[in-house]
Order: C-alpha cells, then sequence, then structure tokens
C-alpha cells in the first residue's frame, strides 16, 4: 500500500528511462565543472544533478547557471529552470497562436505595429524595391522564416553591394527574405557595446487583465549581428520594479564579466532607460495576442523609446546566479503569483 501511495513504482521506471536516455559523458563533464567551482566532491554533484533533474524539473544546464551546489533546498525551489518555463508556456499559450512566434515574417506582420522600423518582405520581383529600401537605409538586417539564438539573422551593409539583382537573388535562395531596418539603440546602450543591438528581454505574463513583469535579462553583444551567447554575448538581471543591474553579467560558459570586454563599462552600473516606458510598452504588446500569455520578449529601447524586436513563446530561461550577483534566491515566486499556482 505504502508503495502505490508514495508512488515509488513509477518513480523508480521514470528514473531508469532516464539513465538510459542520459548523455552521461556531457553530465559527468557538468558535474566535474561544478565540483571545481563549488568545492564540492563530483560524484556527489552528479546525483545531486540527476535526482533535481527527474523529480524537480531542473534541467542540468539549469543546475550550473543558477549555482544549485550551493544552494539550499528553500532557495533552490525560487528559481525558475527551463522544464517549468516549458511547461507553462504548453499551458497558456494557445496553439493555433503560436506559429506567430515562430514564424518570423509572420511575426512582423501581426506585430508592425510595434517595431518602430521598416521592413520588406521579398519576393521574385522586388528587386528594385529592396534597392530603393537600402537607399533609405544604409545598414540591412535579414531574417530566415525561423531559428533560434540568433542563427536565422545576418547584416549587410548597402554600400558594401554592388550588384543589386545579384544580392536579391542570393538573399532568396539563401531563404533571408525578411530585410529590416538596422535598430539604432539609446545612447546609454551604445555605451556599454555599440557595434551590437543590446536587446532586454523581458519575461511577462498576461492574465487576461493585467501584465505581469516576471523576470527582466539585459543581454550585451560583443558587435555581432546578435547579443546571444552563440556570438559571444552575455547578460545580466535587472531589477524588475527599476531596471537596475543586479550585478555583473555572466553567460553559459562560465564567463564572468565585471566590465564589458570591449568598452570597460561597469555591467552593474547598467541602468536601463526608459524603464517605466518599458513597461508600459510590455502591457500594450501582450494585450496584441492575448491568447498568447506568456512570452520572452525581446525589446530594445531607442531615444524615441521601447522597439519590439521579436516574442518568444517557450522562452529561454533566464535567472540570478548566486556566486556572480549574491543573490540565493530566484524569480519562480513571481510566476507562481502571476500564474496563479
Amino acid at each position: 500500500m505504502a508503495r502505490s501511495f508514495l508512488g515509488l513504482d513509477s518513480r523508480f521506471g521514470y528514473m531508469v528511462q532516464r539513465l538510459r536516455k542520459l548523455d552521461l559523458p556531457s553530465v559527468l563533464a557538468r558535474a566535474k565543472e561544478v565540483g571545481h567551482e563549488h568545492g564540492k566532491w563530483a560524484p556527489a554533484v552528479f546525483v545531486d544533478m540527476f535526482w533535481q533533474a527527474t523529480f524537480h524539473d531542473v534541467g542540468f544546464q539549469d543546475y550550473v547557471d543558477y549555482d544549485f551546489a550551493i544552494l539550499n533546498r528553500a532557495e533552490r525551489r525560487t528559481m525558475m529552470t527551463h522544464p517549468r518555463s516549458n511547461a507553462y508556456s504548453y499551458r497558456f499559450d494557445a496553439p493555433e497562436q503560436r506559429v506567430i512566434f515562430y514564424d518570423k515574417w509572420e511575426f512582423d506582420r501581426v506585430f508592425s505595429d510595434y517595431l518602430g522600423r521598416d521592413w520588406l518582405l521579398l519576393d521574385e520581383g522586388n528587386a528594385d524595391e529592396l534597392r530603393a529600401f537600402a537607399a533609405a537605409h544604409d545598414v540591412l538586417i535579414t531574417k530566415r522564416q525561423a531559428g533560434r539564438s540568433g542563427a536565422a539573422i545576418s547584416r549587410y551593409f548597402a554600400a558594401d553591394v554592388e550588384d543589386w539583382d545579384e544580392f536579391h537573388r542570393a538573399l532568396l535562395e539563401r531563404g533571408e527574405r525578411l530585410v529590416e531596418e538596422n535598430i539604432v539603440q539609446h545612447p546609454d546602450l551604445a555605451a556599454v557595446c555599440p557595434g551590437t543591438v543590446n536587446s532586454t528581454r523581458i519575461a511577462a505574463f498576461f492574465d487576461g487583465d493585467a501584465t505581469h513583469i516576471l523576470a527582466v535579462a539585459q543581454k550585451f553583444g560583443r558587435g555581432q549581428v546578435a547579443d546571444q551567447m552563440d556570438f559571444g554575448g552575455f547578460y545580466t538581471m535587472l531589477d524588475p520594479e527599476t531596471g537596475k543591474a543586479l550585478g555583473a553579467g555572466y553567460d553559459s560558459h562560465g564567463h564572468v564579466h565585471e566590465l564589458h570586454p570591449d568598452t570597460g563599462f561597469r555591467i552593474a552600473d547598467f541602468q536601463l532607460p526608459m524603464y517605466d516606458e518599458v513597461v508600459a510598452f510590455i502591457d500594450r504588446v501582450a494585450r496584441h495576442v492575448p491568447e498568447v500569455q506568456y512570452v520572452g520578449w525581446d525589446v530594445s529601447v531607442t531615444e524615441n523609446g521601447p522597439v519590439l524586436i521579436e516574442g518568444n513563446w517557450a522562452t529561454g530561461v533566464y535567472e540570478n546566479k548566486p556566486s556572480v550577483l549574491g543573490v540565493r534566491t530566484g524569480h519562480r515566486p513571481r510566476y507562481q503569483r502571476a500564474m496563479g499556482f
């Protein structure tokens, strides 16, 4: 009776299934990394990682990134993780509307009023339109229809193009049909990294009446077309109430940046400009497709106010890193209060 009540049979079976699917070398490497960083015995870390993943919805990389090895049980429960976030996305985001957020071309069409920039969708017969677009915008951002972590984005300079018909044809062949005007970011953002549009990821939940800001991460680039970690970027968390940086920058590769490597800007001194306007902007944007309630919105702040870059359903998680920020709790309580569980 006790075995049935506790569900031990099903839990044991689930553990066995996870062990069979486990990429053991990868997890062991993470456990060694954590053990070395925090002075822990790697085998014990491995067991704890596996236990947390199996019974508490903590991804292996979440365990590494958010310093689970040094947190107590209560502190761990405050951290948002990718498995939990994914479950919320499937629960609160209507399936028939998710395609808007998968499809970058459709996203620009639906959210055109919030983009704050010109855009053009290429077809076989509009090479002249592309040339005219470039005459007005000397930096061109192109996007393929789908792709994550900046993989679908490219940047071109109009001055480098010699044959516009050939350039147009090549973009179509590569699937880079969406062409956007480059965003000119606010001077306070350009002071940190002028060569990349440094975006702000805002996880928000629209409950049908009010929009709740769940977590705010400020991403910084390294001069590339995107500020994602695959492009050398990193992030820090902002106070959701004020938009002020909570501390230094960090990434998922063990790098910590007190200063931006290229400009020397002290990351902990960063304040997102026009933060009250950003919050109000997210409230308006979140109401535009209300059936998709939980979204990670990427915005940039310009001198004229915030503009929308994209929205991410099944959004990635950005969370406090205790060893860097000195904050040993995360954002999960904000999610629970907003979502009602």
